[in-house]
C-alpha cells in the first residue's frame, strides 16, 4: 500500500516510470497537460486526451481512458509540469453526487506509490487531480484536487490550447458555478488559484442574486496615497485590497484587467492590473513616494483633492458607453462638499456608478451623505467605511462593494443613460 495524499501534500517520486489513474464510480475522461514554468503549453500537442492519446513522455491508455503513462526521461526539459484532468463523460453531471474519485500513482509493476481521496467535491464538473513537477533534477507529485469552475473548455484554452467549437460533452457548469477565466490564471500557484476562484465564486453568487450575471463593465480602481494613509501602505492594507479587487474585474470586465489611479492633491493613472501580474504591480506602484516606473510621485502630493482624479475619470466617459464601475478607496475627506457635489451630479448623466469605500477610521464627510444628494437624474454612488477591511470575509465584502452596483445598471438604463 503506498503513501496515502492529502489536499495540498507533495512527495517525492524516484520511480522513472509511473502510471496515472482514477478510480470513481462516474464515467470520466483523463487528459493532460503538459506545461512549461509559464503555466501553458508549447503548443496543442502537449495536451493529451482521447482523440490525441500520446505526447512526448506521456501516453493514454488506449484500454483505459484513466490511465496516463508517464517515462519521466522522455519529457522533454522546457515542459516543467504535468497536469492530470479529470472530466466527466455525462452533460450536466457534477463530481458532488458521486463518492470521491481517487487519484493513484503506480510504478510500472503495478505497485500502488501514492493515492490520493479528492474530497470536497460539489457542483465541479472538472477537477485538476494530480500535478507532476521537476524539484531539483527529479521528480515529485502533488495533490491538487481543484475544480475548474469555467468547465473544460475553459480549462484548455487557459493553458495555451486552442479549442474551435468546445466539445458538446463539456457543458459551463450551471450558473451559479459558471464564472469566468481570464489570461494568466494557469501560471498561478495552484494555492493561488484556489483562493482567486474562491473570491471569483463570492462575486458571481453576488451578482447572480441581484441580477446582473451576465453583465460587462469596465472596472475602475482608485486608491487613496495621501499621507494618512500611512498604517494602510505599511501594513499592506492596499496590497490586499488590490488582490480583492482582481476578482471583481474578471467577472465583470471584459478582458478581466483593472484600470488602476493613486491619488493625492494630483494624480497618476497606472498601468492596468491584471492577474498573471498582480503582485508585481503591487510591489512596483503602491508607495507613498520616490520615484516608480518614470513616476514622480512626490509630483502627486500628500494630501487630498479629489476633483482632478474624478475630473479625469469622468472625462473618459461618453453618453452611450458601456457600464463602468468605479471603486474608490480613501481613508477620507472630500472636504470640497460643493465642487463635488456638482460633479456627481454632472457624472449622474454619464455611465458610472462611483462606489466609494472608507479604509480605516476617519471622517468621510460628504461621502456619508450621497444617498441623499438631490438633483441627480439617477442614484450613481454608494458608501460604505471599513474600520478593518481584513476583519471582513469576502462573502460580506463583494456583497456591500457590488449591492447597488446592479439597481444603477437597471435605473440607468431606464433613463437611457445605457443603452
Amino acid at each position: 500500500m503506498g503513501a496515502a495524499l492529502v489536499k495540498g501534500q507533495n512527495g517525492s517520486l524516484a520511480q522513472s516510470r509511473v502510471v496515472v489513474s482514477v478510480r470513481t464510480e462516474a464515467a470520466v475522461d483523463l487528459s493532460a497537460l503538459l506545461v512549461t514554468a509559464a503555466g501553458t503549453v508549447r503548443s496543442d500537442a502537449d495536451f493529451v486526451f482521447f482523440n490525441q492519446p500520446a505526447a512526448p513522455g506521456v501516453v493514454l491508455r488506449a484500454d483505459d481512458s484513466a490511465a496516463l503513462e508517464v517515462s519521466f526521461d522522455e519529457v522533454p526539459e522546457e515542459i516543467d509540469q504535468l497536469r492530470a484532468v479529470v472530466t466527466l463523460d455525462d452533460p450536466g453531471a457534477v463530481f458532488g453526487r458521486y463518492a470521491a474519485p481517487v487519484a493513484t500513482v503506480t510504478d510500472s509493476l503495478g505497485n500502488v506509490v501514492y493515492e490520493y481521496r479528492i474530497e470536497g467535491l460539489d457542483t465541479e464538473s472538472v477537477v485538476i487531480a494530480l500535478e507532476l513537477y521537476r524539484r531539483g533534477g527529479g521528480w515529485k507529485v502533488r495533490a491538487v484536487g481543484q475544480g475548474y469552475a469555467g468547465g473544460f473548455a475553459a480549462l484548455v484554452t487557459d493553458h495555451g490550447v486552442r479549442v474551435d467549437d468546445p466539445p458538446a460533452a463539456q457543458p459551463l457548469e450551471r450558473s451559479a458555478e459558471r464564472v469566468r477565466t481570464v489570461p494568466g490564471e494557469a501560471a498561478l500557484s495552484f494555492e493561488k488559484r484556489e483562493r482567486l476562484d474562491m473570491r471569483k465564486r463570492a462575486v458571481a453568487k453576488v451578482l447572480i442574486d441581484k441580477g446582473a450575471w451576465g453583465i460587462r463593465a469596465r472596472v475602475v480602481l482608485v486608491i487613496d496615497k495621501t499621507g494618512s494613509m500611512h498604517k494602510q501602505y505599511r501594513t499592506e492594507v492596499v496590497h490586499r485590497v488590490v488582490q480583492r479587487m482582481i476578482p471583481v474585474a474578471t467577472q465583470l470586465d471584459d478582458d478581466g484587467s483593472l484600470e488602476a489611479y493613486l491619488y493625492a492633491l494630483s494624480f497618476a493613472k497606472l498601468p492596468d492590473i491584471t492577474v498573471a501580474r498582480s503582485e508585481e504591480w503591487t510591489r512596483t506602484f503602491l508607495h507613498l513616494g520616490g520615484v516608480h516606473e518614470g513616476i514622480d510621485y512626490g509630483e502627486i502630493g500628500g494630501r487630498n483633492d479629489e476633483l482632478p482624479v474624478m475630473r479625469d475619470i469622468i472625462a473618459s466617459l461618453r453618453p452611450g458607453d458601456g457600464p463602468t464601475l468605479v471603486l474608490f478607496f480613501t481613508d477620507g475627506g472630500f472636504a470640497n462638499k460643493r465642487d463635488i457635489g456638482a460633479l456627481m451630479r454632472e457624472a449622474s448623466r454619464l455611465p458610472a456608478f462611483w462606489q466609494f469605500i472608507g479604509l480605516g477610521r476617519a471622517n468621510y464627510g460628504l461621502l456619508r451623505s450621497l444617498d441623499e444628494m438631490t438633483g441627480r437624474i439617477v442614484d450613481n454612488a454608494g458608501f460604505f467605511a471599513l474600520d478593518d477591511i481584513d476583519q471582513v470575509d469576502d462573502g460580506e465584502l463583494y456583497a456591500r462593494l457590488l449591492g447597488e452596483f446592479p439597481a444603477w445598471l437597471r435605473a440607468a438604463e431606464a433613463a437611457g443613460i445605457l443603452r
